[in-house]
């Protein structure tokens, strides 16, 4: 039974295909009569299902190498477009991961979404996401990869445009939709190119493609860019990074998954196609800059937002700026260990501030507080999800980045700088939300706020014990380090070796703690005036608008948008449309005189063909 199952993992995904087809007849409002509640119990039952079929195949392939299944598609000539799954420990977890966020995100939704009129229509939705991601999880080829992208694409922009009747939220999915399609089509460019040299797109194949392939540096560069455009879109990094806060608009059951598996996504393809990526050191050279560049900017700009849900979707940009660092840097293993910490402590918070939000009616920072006596479960949520996302002890976040500082002399000064400023920053973010909501005295939206159903309660509970257990999850999968490790063998002096090896926990908890006691002297014990104000106002609006990202496209890519369009449409009427009528009016006037030379004398007719034909002999011997 367990071989047949292990067989058929690539069930998986179709469990929330679908419970999203069982949800179309309330969907569609063909049913009525039950409300919409029947299609949510239908879409989490599938996802029970993919839950249960998927645990017994990550135990079965627990120590096993890994396994391929080839489905063959197309098969023509020299044409061959196959699709090939995956059976790994790795791949088979991220999809069980998938599918526990997923699960827990539609248990949350029920509560709160309970009163959403369109229900049905938001569970068939995640359904359709949901099978996306699974799919992508297990997916061992490039073409179904980029399939799967494009039915991630339009289920995100679905999601966010949920709402439709609100203006800002078509035009938040519209952006979201637009800044994604801008990484797809290089990427489409990367997966043609990549049939034509490798002559495969399998990752596997790839893989070992690449380590003999000898290509130009011209074109492996080209080709690297072009791989990862649609992950930079996917996972929010600059410039493309402004979505994933419009996005923000949506339902916060959506924004759990989005936060969490959607950006993961991309970076786990990233990691996919690390060995081609590597062809390149141009390519490196740009993750690891685009990683540095938007980690630091995002951990800026989140500390300047007021919006309580924008606040933190920038730390999700500034953490899969750090697994775009790893990819780069070709530490595949630590960019593994970042996505899964960050997973589950990113999901804890969006589940959190949804509890938050539904109770207080606001998204506003500067209208809550007081909140931690009145919300236990929900104020417990934040705090271990909030000690996730930052390297302390003994929380998942801290073992990834230990693992990348161990025996950090041989890692690059400015990496070392990257990490625990973005560390520190990111402490100091989530300390400044939580003294803004859960300390302090109760304002008037939550001084009668109470704690969530258990609707709500209950996956948020479920999702806190695991983010508790990360720690003996990564032992258990024996993926935490020793505090000793193979470099400190190359010193000759005891004590210096002794201190290189316990140097970088004091540095990490230390930038950690830095953000936390900063944050808590000015949120919780007011050592500065809320708002806070800095000297230089310039700079916190600079921070505030998110470095006047959206202003400088305005003036650039928009400007030129629309200049080409203006032009095309000044062409298209006065060139185009202009030559078409010029050869119509000619035409309509010779018509009406040749009119008036018509005189009915065959004579007349015969003399003016014999005249035109003299004329073009005459001109053909004159030319020879």
């Amino acid at each position: 039974m367990t071989e047949f199952l292990l067989q058929a993992c690539w069930w998986v995904p179709l469990y929330g295909l679908i419970g999203a087809i069982l949800t179309l007849p309330w969907s569609t409002g063909t049913v009525r009569t039950t409300g919409p509640r029947p299609a949510a119990y239908f879409n989490l039952l599938m996802t029970v299902l993919a839950f249960i079929h998927g645990s017994v195949i990550f135990r079965a392939t627990w120590d096993r190498p890994p396994q391929q299944l080839l489905v063959h598609w197309v098969q023509a000539a020299d044409l061959n477009l196959s699709f090939a799954i995956e059976i790994s420990t790795i791949s088979v977890g991220a999809m069980e991961l998938v599918t526990v966020l997923s699960l827990l995100a539609q248990i949350y939704a029920i509560g709160y979404m309970e009163k959403d009129w369109a229900l049905a229509r938001f569970f068939g939705l995640l359904g359709f996401f949901e099978g996306a991601i699974s799919g992508i999880a297990i997916s061992d080829s490039l073409l179904l990869t980029y399939a799967l992208l494009e039915v991630l694409t339009l289920s995100t922009y679905l999601l966010v445009g949920f709402w439709y009747a609100q203006p800002l939220v078509v035009t938040a999915a519209r952006d979201a939709f637009l800044t994604k399609r801008v990484g797809d089509v290089p990427l489409l460019m990367g997966v043609v190119t990549l049939s034509t040299l490798a002559g495969s797109l399998n990752f596997s194949d790839l893989e070992k493609w690449a380590e003999t392939a000898t290509l130009s540096p011209l074109v492996a560069t080209l080709l690297g860019l072009a791989l990862i455009a649609a992950p930079t879109a996917k996972c929010a990094q600059f410039p493309f990074h402004l979505w994933l806060d419009e996005a923000m608009e949506g339902p916060n059951p959506a924004s759990i998954m989005r936060n969490t598996v959607v950006v993961g996504a991309g970076a786990y393809i990233l990691i996919k196609l690390q060995p081609v990526l590597a062809l390149s050191p141009v390519t490196g050279v740009v993750l690891v800059v685009l990683g540095a560049v938007t980690a630091v900017g995002a951990s800026l700009v989140a500390i300047a937002q007021i919006d309580i849900k924008r606040a933190l979707s920038h730390s999700t940009s500034a953490s899969m700026g750090l697994v775009f660092i790893a990819v780069g840097l070709n530490e595949v293993d630590i960019a593994l260990l970042l996505l899964f910490a960050h997973s589950i402590s990113k999901a804890l918070l969006f589940m959190s501030v949804g509890s938050i939000i539904l109770t207080t009616n606001t998204q506003d920072l500067t209208e809550m507080g007081g909140l931690w006596s009145k919300m236990p479960a929900t104020t417990m949520a934040y705090l271990v999800g909030a000690a996730g996302m930052v390297a302390l002890l003994p929380m998942g976040n801290f073992w990834a980045m230990r693992r990348w500082l161990n025996g950090f002399w041989t890692v690059p000064l400015w990496l070392v700088v990257v990490l625990l400023l973005v560390n520190c920053l990111t402490a100091l973010n989530l300390t400044r939300v939580f003294g803004l909501v859960f300390a302090g005295k109760p304002q008037p939206k939550t001084r009668r706020a109470p704690e969530v159903g258990w609707t709500m309660a209950l996956p948020m509970v479920t999702l806190t014990v695991i983010g508790l257990l990360v720690p003996w999850i990564l032992q258990r999968w024996q993926l935490l380090i020793s505090w000793t490790g193979p470099w400190a063998k190359t010193w000759d002096f005891d004590t210096l070796n002794l201190l290189l090896k316990t140097l970088n926990v004091p540095l990490l908890m230390l930038s950690g703690l830095i953000g936390v006691g900063i944050g808590v002297a000015i949120y919780w014990y007011g050592v500065l005036p809320r708002p806070v104000r800095l000297p230089l106002p310039a700079v916190q609006d600079l921070l505030a608008y998110d470095f006047y990202i959206d202003r400088v496209y305005g003036l650039t890519v928009v400007w030129a948008v629309a200049s080409i369009a203006k032009l095309s449409a000044w062409t298209d009427k006065y060139v185009v449309d202009g030559a078409v009528n010029l050869f119509g009016f000619a035409t309509i006037f010779s018509g009406e005189g040749l009119k008036y030379s018509g005189t009915g004398q065959s004579q007349f007719y015969v003399l003016t063909i014999v005249a035109g034909i003299t004329a073009l002999l005459g001109l053909i011997v004159w030319q020879f």
